[in-house]
């Protein structure tokens, strides 16, 4: 039996939305690095600049994003799951 016979569930591909557009992730992958991955910034500042994620371990909030409709999320901390719906706006 060859290795890549049996694929490992954290590989399968999931679809979060972004802002109304689906995007394809991988399984298990938080939805921050989903949102570097697909070069989307997770909000945009007062200031009009696009924020990503600092700390990555939820601390500084620079990653926080509406998912699934509760506001300010720490996506850092979050993996993504099929059909979760996500707005940086």
């Amino acid at each position: 039996m060859a290795a890549m016979d049996h694929a490992h569930p954290c590989d399968a591909p999931v679809t979060i939305i972004v802002d109304g557009r689906p995007i394809q992730v991988r399984a298990n992958m938080t939805i921050a690095a989903a949102l570097m991955c697909a070069e989307i910034p997770c909000h945009i500042s007062v200031r009009g600049e696009p924020r990503a994620p600092l700390c990555g371990m939820g601390v500084c909030f620079e990653c926080a994003a509406t998912v699934d409709g509760e506001p300010l999320r720490r996506t850092c901390q979050m993996l993504c799951r099929n059909g979760m719906e996500v707005a940086t706006e």
